[in-house]
């Protein structure tokens, strides 16, 4: 699991991006086989606190870094590397969320804890693409 992320103060002075592609850098440059990576992005500002980016700023920074890796790493790992959301997922905002085209599925925190909500936040991502 590489997980990545930017602080608000990063997020709001526009850096979200240079922040994440920094954290992808040091990873790729550690790892040779991306079969089984799991990439997370779980913004810093959003853990625990139960602000959620929302789906359009979840959806830009997941195919942002998509696109860094078929750029930096190659276009196979881009289409085949699963990226996760992390940050206060939650039954109220995951099929939103699940509706975006680069976001794979979550990486659940407190949430995970209260059953009924997280069998919608599993549900929520049913009929998305897994790759194996």
């Amino acid at each position: 699991m590489a997980c990545i992320g930017e602080l608000l103060e990063e997020r709001e002075a526009g850096k979200t991006f240079d922040v994440c592609f920094k954290q992808m850098k040091a990873f790729a440059d550690n790892i040779t086989d991306w079969k089984n990576v799991v990439i997370a992005y779980e913004p810093v500002w959003a853990i625990g606190t139960g602000k959620v980016a929302s789906p359009e700023q979840a959806q830009e920074v997941h195919a942002a870094v998509r696109d860094w890796l078929k750029t930096n790493v190659s276009a196979d790992v881009a289409s085949t590397v699963r990226i996760i959301y992390g940050g206060s997922v939650n039954a109220a905002n995951c099929a939103e969320l699940a509706k975006k085209e680069d976001i794979d599925g979550f990486l659940v925190g407190g949430a995970s804890l209260k059953g009924p909500d997280f069998a919608t936040i599993c549900n929520s991502v049913t009929s998305k693409k897994v790759t194996a």
